[in-house]
C-alpha cells in the first residue's frame, strides 16, 4: 500500500511512522496550556522531530469529550504561524489537526500536507475537495457523535464491524469527491465515541481492517481507557500507552499518533529488532 501526502509517499507494510501530538491549545486533556504559545509550540515541535517523529500533528482545538469548540479565526491564529515557521525548519511532514476546511485549507497552503480530520462523518464534501485540490494526505477517523456528545452514551451491536463498515461507505463518498484512495489513511478513532469495552475491542481486532488495503493510524496514548484500565493518571500512562503501541505494530498499523515520541520510538526499534 502507498500513502501519498504532496510530495511524500510512505509504503507499507513497513515499522509504523510516529506522528508527534502539538496541541498549541489552553485545554487538551493530557498537555492543554503547556505549549501554547507559538514559540512554545515550535519548540516542542522540533523537539519531538528530534526525538524521531515522521509527521507532526498541530492542532487548535481540543477535541476531548466535552470540549468547547474555538472559532475559526482562534484557531487559525493559534495554527497557522507554527506551520510557517516548522516548514523551514524540520523536514517531519506536517499535519493539521482540523475540523475546518477553511484552517485546513490555510495549515496546507502553509506548509501542512495532510489533514487530519476527526470529523470524517461529515456530509459536506468541501473538506474532501480541499484535500485533492492540494493532493494532501488525508486522515479519516471514526467518531460516534461529536465532541461534545460522543461519550454521553456510546452504542455499538459490534464495534468493529460497524467502523469497518463506516470506512468501507467513507472510500466510496471520497472517491465521488474526487480524493484518491492512495491519499487515505483510516483512523478508527480510540476514544471518540467509544467505552473502555469497545476501545479494547477495536485494539484486539485491528487486523480485521486489513482487508480494506488502505493503512491504518491508531492513536491510543494517554487516553482514559489506559486510565480506566490501570488507575493512572493522565501523566502516567506512558506504560500502557507503549503497550497500546505495540500492539498497532504487531498489527500492521502504519502510523501511531502519539504524545511521547522519543519512548515510542525505542519501543518500536526494540519491537522490530525482535521481530
Amino acid at each position: 500500500m502507498i500513502w501519498r501526502a504532496g510530495e511524500r509517499a510512505w509504503e507499507f507494510p513497513r515499522s509504523p511512522l510516529i506522528m508527534g501530538i502539538v496541541n498549541v491549545t489552553p485545554d487538551s486533556f493530557s498537555d492543554g496550556g503547556q505549549h501554547a504559545t507559538t514559540e512554545a509550540a515550535v519548540a516542542h515541535a522540533l523537539q519531538l522531530a528530534a526525538e524521531g517523529a515522521d509527521l507532526l500533528d498541530i492542532g487548535g482545538e481540543s477535541t476531548r469529550p466535552g470540549a468547547l469548540a474555538v472559532t475559526e479565526a482562534e484557531e487559525l491564529a493559534r495554527v497557522i504561524p507554527v506551520i510557517e515557521q516548522l516548514a523551514d525548519q524540520t523536514d517531519a511532514a506536517l499535519s493539521i489537526d482540523t475540523q475546518k476546511p477553511a484552517v485546513a485549507e490555510a495549515a496546507l497552503a502553509a506548509g501542512a500536507v495532510v489533514i487530519n480530520d476527526i470529523a470524517a462523518n461529515r456530509t459536506d464534501p468541501q473538506m474532501w475537495q480541499i484535500a485533492v485540490a492540494a493532493r494532501a494526505g488525508y486522515v479519516a477517523m471514526h467518531m460516534q457523535g461529536t465532541p461534545q456528545t460522543m461519550q454521553d452514551a456510546p452504542a455499538y451491536t459490534e464495534v468493529v464491524s460497524e467502523v469497518r463498515a463506516f470506512f468501507d461507505e467513507r472510500l466510496e463518498r471520497f472517491n465521488e469527491a474526487g480524493l484518491n484512495a492512495d491519499q487515505v489513511l483510516f483512523d478508527p478513532g480510540i476514544g471518540f465515541g467509544k467505552t473502555v469495552e469497545h476501545n479494547l475491542a477495536l485494539l484486539a481486532g485491528l487486523e480485521r481492517f486489513k482487508k480494506m488495503k488502505r493503512p491504518l493510524l491508531v492513536g491510543a496514548s494517554r487516553k482514559s481507557f489506559i486510565g480506566h484500565l490501570t488507575g493512572a493518571a493522565v501523566e502516567d500512562r506512558l506504560a500502557g500507552s507503549l503497550a497500546c503501541a505495540c500492539r498497532a505494530a504487531e498489527a500492521g498499523a502504519a502510523v501511531l499518533r502519539v504524545h511521547d515520541v522519543k519512548e515510542t520510538n525505542q519501543a518500536l526499534q526494540t519491537w522490530n529488532a525482535i521481530h
